[in-house]
């Protein structure tokens, strides 16, 4: 993964608003590495396409 574009990178509060969800929650997907991240003077950033793009798995547990 490199730095190409800017515009590819966002913060993860405005990944949080693109969502609809929190920041902590994109922090959380980047922690189980659901999402990419990249950090740059000691700021996170996530890479705007795979925000977009991003499915949830089905919630709860899988049936038997």
């Amino acid at each position: 993964m490199y730095f190409s574009d800017p515009n590819d990178w966002i913060s993860m509060a405005e990944a949080g608003r693109l969502r609809g969800v929190s920041r902590q929650a994109i922090a959380l997907l980047v922690k189980k590495g659901r999402l990419s991240a990249l950090r740059i003077g000691g700021r996170p950033l996530v890479r705007r396409k795979e925000v977009e793009e991003f499915k949830p798995e089905p919630a709860g547990r899988p049936p038997k």
